[in-house]
């Protein structure tokens, strides 16, 4: 069977998922098969054209636009106007509320998290060594990490750690989890607290290729001093992808009533 023969094959076998006699309109049927077809993985470039869902179903543009408007409600796909519709990412929300751990934050919301530990070593510190209270020459652990959220990347964090705190982590196995559980059980350091700036970056090629980042898309940048008591323990650079997260917060009832509040 030629390709030609192949395409047709498979817009007459489309054509008869189709039930015209059914109550349920066509387009909530269309709605339905591209939804199956997304969790088989068909879709992992993009969703098909208005043009060739219209062509390969059979029903009017009017059919196709409804059913795609109905997946996009339902936060199953996403279109980006003049590259396409593509099947949605998971979105992770982070409530800041307090000290918080990425990898908990994506077990939490029902996917699997794992690192790509991309260097673990001692070094010069340099202009990072200031923020731990160091002389810029003072050796640090580096850990660079490509954080995961089930298949796909979802940050890139940097972190510079005192010697004399992070030196037992030199050998231990940080491709899952949180550092500072590491911390805690390698090194005997509680993290207690500390400070963050976030703040919207677009980032340089490179990053952004090895973030998947699509084109079009922010990320955000996180820089965060941990402590232990008044220690610092931790410098962090983090890049997270804008795409796929995002930060809330709930204020108290009554929170920010009267005079002033906006």
């Amino acid at each position: 069977m030629g390709a030609g023969e192949e395409s047709r094959h498979g817009q007459a076998a489309r054509h008869h998922l189709l039930d015209r006699r059914s109550p349920t309109p066509l387009w909530a049927q269309l709605a339905h098969d591209l939804r199956q077809r997304a969790a088989g993985g068909e879709f992992a470039d993009r969703v098909d054209t208005e043009e060739e869902l219209t062509e390969a179903y059979g029903v009017s543009r009017a059919t196709v636009r409804q059913a795609i408007r109905s997946l996009e409600s339902e936060g199953l796909i996403e279109r980006h106007q003049g590259k396409g519709t593509y099947i949605a990412s998971s979105r992770f929300d982070q409530p800041l509320h307090g000290l918080y751990s990425l990898a908990s934050t994506i077990t939490d919301q029902g996917a699997s998290e794992h690192s790509m530990v991309r260097a673990l070593r001692q070094t010069v510190g340099g202009r990072r060594a200031r923020h731990l209270g160091l002389p810029v020459d003072a050796e640090v652990i580096y850990v660079e990490r490509l954080r995961m959220a089930g298949a796909e990347p979802l940050a890139l964090d940097r972190s510079w750690l005192p010697t004399e705190v992070g030196v037992k982590l030199l050998d231990a196995d940080l491709s899952s989890g949180s550092l500072y559980e590491a911390l805690g059980t390698r090194c005997g350091i509680l993290v207690t607290g500390g400070r963050e700036r976030i703040w919207p970056l677009n980032p340089a090629e490179r990053e952004r290729k090895l973030l998947g980042l699509p084109g079009g898309f922010a990320a955000f940048a996180i820089e965060r001093l941990a402590l232990a008591g008044d220690t610092p323990v931790e410098w962090r650079e983090s890049i997270v992808r804008g795409d796929r997260y995002s930060f809330s917060v709930e204020w108290p009832s009554g929170a920010g009533a009267g005079a002033g509040a906006d």
